[in-house]
């Protein structure tokens, strides 16, 4: 395998995903990537006094990508991503527990609702021939309305632990999606062919 092939071992830059996420690790493995690293950025993601979702998006994707570039010795590209449910002006937490995530699946019980993934690509200070790059990509999503007992099946099923919005497409919820436009591995947490676009349109034999 080429050394300018993301996750190849050698001195050409490698693909570096700014992100613990498993989901972002599996979608990229869909499309034959895999990161030469995986490493989780350190930021503060509580979105600032009036913060719309889109500049939100945005910052966290610029972040996440440029922390873990400036904290890299070796050639690499970074990839930041940061995944945002959006009812109108409002953004949705991160499902951290099962009233949170009852309070959002109850919110977006019949109602249309935009899910916005940024992308950031940043080549870290020892690969000079890479270039900053970034993306907003929107989604939109309607649920059905859920019933009492449906959003308790829901959250039985755990599938909205961290979630933003507390469900996952993927998983149990997917059985409630009535209306999908736009890119379905955007609202999983990565759209795939943006991220091949952007990473066609740097140097080097990223993405065929």
């Amino acid at each position: 395998m080429s050394a300018d092939i993301p996750g190849a071992d050698g001195p050409g830059p490698g693909l570096v995903l700014a992100s613990a996420s498993p989901r972002r690790r599996d979608l990229l493995a869909q499309i034959g990537l895999v990161p030469r690293h995986v490493i989780a950025a350190d930021i503060d993601e509580c979105p600032g006094p009036a913060e719309l979702p889109r500049p939100y998006a945005l910052r966290l994707a610029r972040d996440k990508a440029a922390a873990v570039a400036a904290g890299l010795a070796e050639p690499a590209l970074v990839l930041g991503a940061d995944t945002v449910v959006a009812v109108g002006r409002r953004i949705l937490p991160k499902a951290c527990d099962r009233d949170t995530a009852r309070r959002c699946l109850a919110l977006l019980s019949g109602r249309r609702h935009t899910v916005l993934t940024a992308i950031a690509l940043r080549p870290t200070a020892a690969w000079t021939d890479g270039r900053a790059a970034e993306r907003l990509v929107e989604s939109t999503v309607t649920f059905s309305r859920l019933t009492a007992r449906q959003i308790d099946a829901l959250l039985d099923a755990g599938d909205w632990d961290g979630k933003a919005g507390g469900y996952a497409i993927q998983g149990h919820a997917a059985a409630f999606i009535r209306f999908l436009s736009g890119s379905h591995s955007n609202v999983v947490g990565l759209p795939l062919f943006e991220v091949a676009q952007m990473l066609r349109g740097q140097k080097g034999d990223w993405i065929r």
